[in-house]
C-alpha cells in the first residue's frame, strides 16, 4: 500500500476556482512541510468527461474523467461547488459515480454548495451537512432528509464532510489534514498559507454585524438608525434594553421595537446578543484578556450568562473556545 492518500477533487463548468485551489494548496504545502519531505497525499481533478474544465473565474484545469478512476484507489473525494451547481445536479453519471464513490473512499467532502451534489445523491439523508450561508434555505427546501445546519464551518457526521462558502474549503483542508497526522503540520500549514487562524468547526460562517449592516444599506435605513447600530458596537457593557434603546432614538418602546424588527430583521435583543456574542469570541481569541474582563466588556453580566449564551448559540463554552481558537492562534504564531 502506498504511503500517501489520494485526494480526488470533483470539478464541472464554472465551478468556483478558490473551492479547488483553497484545499488543494493545504494539501500540497503538507507535502512540502512535512517531515524529510515525505509525499502524504497526491492531488486528482476529475470531471464527468475530462478534459479542460474553465471555473467561473475564467481559469480553467486538466481533469480525467471519472470513469478511468479506479475507486478503490482513491482515499478522500472532494466535491467542489459553483454557480452552476443546479446544471450539475443533472449530470446524471456524476451524481451516479458520486454515489458509488462514497461507498469505496475512506471520506467523501464537499465545499461550498458542493453539498448539493452529495445530497443528490443520497448521501446526506439523515445527516447533518452545512452550505454556504445564502444556499441553506435552498439546501433545507429541496433535501428535507438533511438536517441542514446554518451557521458551522463545517460539519463532519460519519465520513461525511461538508464545508459551508468558498473559504471554509480551507479550514476543512486543514481539518483533515490534522486527522490525517496531527496538529502541529496542520498548523505549520496555516502559518506557510498565512491561514493566520485555523478557524474550528462551531466558529459562524459570517460576522453578524456585517450581515445586520447588509439588511441596513439594502433597506436604505435612515442615518439615525446607522448610527444606533455602530452605537451599540460601542457600548456593549451598557444597559441595552429596549427601554434605553428607544429613549436614544426618542421613541415609545412599543413603537421602537416593532420598527426595529422591520429595519432589521430580528429583535432589539437578537440583535445585541449578536454583537455581544461575536466581540466575545474576538476577546477570546486574545489568552491575555481574563475571561471575567471579557463579561464586563462585552455587558454578558455574569459568568453564568455567557456560559449559556455560548452554549445555546455555539455548543461550547466560552473556555473551551479559547482552548480550540486561541491556543491553535498562539502555536500557529510559534510554528518554527
Amino acid at each position: 500500500m502506498p504511503a500517501y492518500k489520494i485526494i480526488a477533487f470533483v470539478l464541472f463548468e464554472d465551478a468556483l476556482a478558490l473551492n479547488i485551489a483553497g484545499p488543494a494548496e493545504v494539501f500540497g504545502s503538507a507535502n512540502r512541510l512535512s517531515d524529510k519531505g515525505a509525499q502524504l497525499y497526491v492531488l486528482m481533478y476529475l470531471s464527468t468527461q475530462g478534459g479542460l474544465v474553465r471555473t467561473s473565474s475564467g481559469v480553467s484545469i486538466q481533469t480525467q474523467s471519472i470513469a478511468s478512476v479506479d475507486l478503490h484507489a482513491l482515499d478522500t473525494v472532494i466535491v467542489v461547488g459553483g454557480v452552476t451547481v443546479v446544471q450539475a445536479m443533472r449530470d446524471a453519471a456524476l451524481i451516479d459515480w458520486i454515489a458509488r464513490a462514497a461507498d469505496c473512499v475512506r471520506r467523501t467532502c464537499s465545499v461550498c454548495t458542493g453539498a448539493f451534489l452529495l445530497a443528490a445523491a443520497n448521501l446526506l439523508d439523515g445527516r447533518r451537512a452545512v452550505t454556504h450561508w445564502a444556499s441553506v434555505d435552498d439546501l433545507a427546501a429541496q433535501f428535507p432528509a438533511v438536517h441542514v445546519q446554518r451557521d458551522p464551518i463545517y460539519v463532519n457526521d460519519g465520513n461525511l464532510w461538508t464545508s459551508a462558502g468558498i473559504s471554509a474549503g480551507i479550514d476543512l483542508a486543514l481539518t483533515l489534514v490534522e486527522a490525517d497526522h496531527d496538529r502541529r503540520l496542520s498548523l505549520a500549514i496555516a502559518k506557510d498559507l498565512v491561514v493566520f487562524l485555523h478557524r474550528p468547526a462551531g466558529q459562524a460562517q459570517f460576522s453578524r454585524a456585517l450581515a445586520a449592516q447588509d439588511r441596513q444599506s439594502t433597506r436604505s435605513i435612515k442615518s439615525r438608525l446607522e448610527s444606533l447600530h455602530c452605537w451599540i458596537v460601542e457600548h456593549l457593557d451598557e444597559d441595552l434594553g429596549v427601554e434605553h434603546l428607544a429613549v436614544r432614538m426618542k421613541m415609545t418602546p412599543r413603537t421602537f421595537a416593532r420598527k426595529f424588527v422591520d429595519w432589521y430583521g430580528r429583535t432589539p435583543a437578537k440583535l445585541v446578543e449578536d454583537l455581544r456574542l461575536e466581540a466575545a469570541c474576538r476577546y477570546l481569541e486574545d489568552v491575555h484578556i481574563p475571561i471575567k474582563q471579557i463579561i464586563d466588556l462585552c455587558g454578558f453580566g455574569d459568568e453564568e450568562r455567557m456560559r449559556r449564551t455560548f452554549m445555546r448559540r455555539l455548543r461550547v463554552s466560552p473556555t473551551s473556545y479559547r482552548e480550540q481558537f486561541a491556543i491553535q492562534s498562539a502555536a500557529a504564531v510559534r510554528a518554527p
